[in-house]
């Protein structure tokens, strides 16, 4: 009995031993994570990581590691060309006539279209507590007799990083009227649809957007295609992410896309020529991109139908782009 307590003590300096040193490598792994990303010999997951990181809330982290010259080098090193050939497509069924819904799978990533035949079935839908906070895509579907939804722009976020989603980024049109602007006078990326439901990307005031009829709309960017044409994005300005983006094929069909993220198992994200090639696969004219990372949601007959990576489910968020057929 006398020897027990000694091996009980020795047992739990074991343990304790053992408990320190996988809480040190794990610190350790930490620290030189950003070392490993941003020094090391991965030039393919240099850049994935340095634009991933730019485009999300906390771009200071690469800023604090990397001058703009080594930043600029490196988001540039790595270009990719698309046509559209490696998008893997699926049919979904629906109950609603004008309304088509596939799966889409390319090369480490996964997502739906939702494509609708008549473009003036779409409008914008902006949170009804506007300057408290924003609301979740299916409550912004639901408040406006909708069926289906994405989530729009981006949003300011005054509130140290909270992310509420209270105020539209930029400016937000909904039938005509602008229903807020940050703006000023000054001009800001466009994605819109004017009064006979053509779709409409470009930088304008908001004295613009009312001069070109803009009738539904929302500020963000950056723009994929317009009118036909790849436009001049760069993949390793953007890096991978979750990502929501709308789009118009030449026949006037509107084109809803989101590409999960963020889930290994599921799908890591899409860079920019992902989405453009899915684009092209469907045969979009002009195609922009919209807000992204946790705020990628697809709404359909009051569910989500994708795979937000928010842990907490669909995000708050300042407007949609809502299908309420007429």
């Amino acid at each position: 009995m006398r020897n027990k307590q000694p091996k009980q003590n020795k047992r739990k300096m074991r343990y304790g031993m053992l408990i320190l040193f996988i809480v040190y490598n794990l610190v350790l792994a930490v620290a030189l994570a950003p070392l490993t990303l941003f020094y090391g010999p991965f030039d393919g997951l240099k850049s994935v990581a340095v634009a991933s990181v730019l485009t999300s809330r906390h771009p200071q982290v690469v800023q604090a590691f990397l001058s703009d010259e080594k930043i600029e080098e490196i988001t540039h090193k790595y270009e990719r060309s698309g046509n559209g050939t490696d998008v893997v497509t699926e049919s979904v069924a629906t109950d609603v006539e004008g309304i088509t819904i596939e799966e889409v799978k390319g090369s480490g990533w996964a997502g739906k279209v939702m494509l609708i035949d008549d473009p003036k079935w779409i409008q914008l839908a902006v949170t009804s507590k506007l300057g408290v906070t924003g609301e979740r895509v299916s409550t912004l579907v639901q408040a406006n007799g909708a069926i289906a939804g994405i989530n729009g722009g981006g949003f300011d976020d005054p509130d140290g990083g909270r992310g509420n989603g209270k105020y539209p980024q930029g400016i937000a049109v909904h039938k005509g009227k602008i229903v807020h602007n940050s703006m000023g006078s000054e001009a800001t990326d466009m994605v819109a649809f004017d009064r006979d439901g053509q779709m409409v990307i470009g930088i304008m005031t908001a004295a613009e957007v009312i001069k070109n009829n803009i009738w539904e709309g929302t500020s963000f960017y950056p723009p994929l295609i317009k009118d036909g044409k790849r436009t001049n994005f760069v993949d390793g300005e953007w890096g991978i992410a979750p990502r929501t983006a709308i789009g118009q094929a030449v026949d006037g069909t509107i084109i809803f896309v989101v590409v999960d993220g963020r889930q290994p198992l599921h799908s890591l994200g899409a860079q920019m020529t992902d989405l453009y090639n899915i684009f092209l696969k469907y045969g979009a004219v002009n195609a922009a991109c919209l807000d992204g990372g946790s705020s990628v949601t697809l709404v359909y007959q009051g569910k989500v139908i994708n795979k937000p990576c928010d842990i907490m489910g669909e995000r708050y968020v300042s407007d949609a782009f809502v299908v309420v057929p007429n």
